[in-house]
């Protein structure tokens, strides 16, 4: 095995990995219940009321986890770049 290259580990990376599968679970969660995923996830990441957010699927719990810090960063981030 060829060790003369510099391995590259980004944990940002992998942060963004899971506020995208957080963020896609939460959106089929509301989705599967009649919600509209997106007025609801904006009405949490604005008031941060995890009522915003239906228990269905864990979902209130999920979107928990995340810093609103980071997920709001990792949103502007993906809007801007692609």
């Amino acid at each position: 095995m060829d060790m003369d290259f510099t391995r590259k580990f980004s944990i940002c990376d992998e942060k963004d990995l899971e506020i995208k599968t957080i963020l896609t679970t939460v959106y089929q969660a509301l989705q599967e219940k009649g919600y509209n995923p997106i007025n609801q996830i904006v009405g949490y990441i604005l008031s941060e009321d995890p009522t915003y957010i239906t228990n269905h699927n864990g979902a209130r719990a999920l979107i928990r986890k995340l810093d609103r810090d980071e997920l709001l960063q990792a949103l502007v981030k993906y809007y801007l770049t692609h």
